[in-house]
């Protein structure tokens, strides 16, 4: 059987439009010669989502958006969802998020299955959706109330420095640059002064020098004499006054307690008594010897006898 010319440009129009439709097919993302599972999701707000975004489980790509439309009636968003990989199961309660996965990156769509649902979602189920804060929405969160203060601070910024101009009228500006030039003046003035010190330090760094030498020297001597007394027997000199110490006590204890002759001369009231009587009449005695001497020294020169002797009365017996 001859093919005609006819049925050749038939059969490679038909082919060119056969592979024209697989290719706008694959550029879309979608494989006319696989079983794909379609899922629908409603959302409120799809928040950019843009078609053709990848739809993944736990990182992994498992298929892509294939469609947004508008509901007229409810005024929500349907989400066409083609799953190209039919190796994980799906279930029915699963949740699909639209997330951010970078700042650079766009809207996805993240499926969070339900492990404990055995119910497997078929071709044409509707899924629940829900929207997870992206970075960019979480970086504004956390900057929202930075601004807030910044807003804060810079209209209190703005009242003082509305106060200080108030303020600072043209005398106080006139009083403030002559306080500056004051205070310019005198750290010129210690300018000076610190440019004198140093020359004076320089021209008598030979002296200070024999200043530090002598210090040097009268602090090695000190060590050297804190040293000696270090070696010196301190510790057997406190010993030995120890030890006398200890013997004074004795001695003062034993005079305490009566032994010994300065203990019975301090303890017994007995021979104080004598001793005080002895000495009062040793007193006496001498008393009367001043007063009458012609008693006990027997000197005649005419033969005159002696006056008899009269003891002296004892309240008399010591003279005014």
């Amino acid at each position: 059987m001859k093919i005609t010319k006819e049925i050749k440009t038939a059969i490679l129009v038909i082919a060119s439009i056969l592979l024209f439709i697989w290719g706008y097919s694959f550029l879309k993302g979608t494989d006319i010669l696989s079983s794909d599972k379609t899922f629908y999701v409603e959302y409120a707000n799809v928040e950019g989502l843009p078609p053709s975004a990848p739809v993944t489980v736990n990182g992994f790509v498992i298929g892509h958006v294939k469609k947004i439309s508008l509901n007229n009636r409810t005024g929500k968003l349907l989400v066409e969802l083609q799953i190209t990989n039919e190796d994980f199961p799906i279930a029915k309660s699963s949740v699909v998020n639209i997330y951010e996965p970078g700042v650079i990156a766009g809207k996805q769509l993240q499926i969070v299955p339900n492990l404990q649902d055995t119910q497997v979602a078929q071709s044409g189920d509707t899924l629940r959706g829900a929207n997870v804060p992206g970075l960019t929405a979480l970086l504004g969160e956390k900057l929202e109330p930075i601004q807030q203060k910044l807003d804060k601070v810079l209209s209190e910024l703005t009242v003082t420095i509305t106060s200080v101009n108030n303020i600072l009228d043209k005398k106080s500006q006139e009083n403030l640059k002559g306080t500056i030039a004051e205070l310019n003046a005198t750290m010129t003035q210690f300018h000076k002064a610190s440019n004198s010190l140093n020359g004076i330090l320089d021209t008598n760094k030979g002296k200070i020098d024999n200043v530090v030498s002598n210090f040097e020297k009268v602090s090695s001597d000190f060590n050297k004499i804190s040293s000696d007394l270090e070696k010196a027997e301190l510790d057997k000199a406190v010993e030995s006054l120890k030890g006398t110490l200890a013997k004074v006590d004795n001695l003062m204890a034993n005079i305490d307690s009566g032994k010994g002759t300065m203990g019975k001369l301090v303890n017994d009231d007995a021979l104080y008594d004598n001793l005080s009587k002895t000495s009062r009449e040793l007193e006496l005695l001498l008393q009367d010897v001043r007063l009458n001497p012609t008693r006990y020294i027997n000197v005649s020169l005419f033969g005159k006898k002696n006056k008899p002797y009269v003891a002296p009365k004892v309240q008399d017996s010591i003279p005014k």
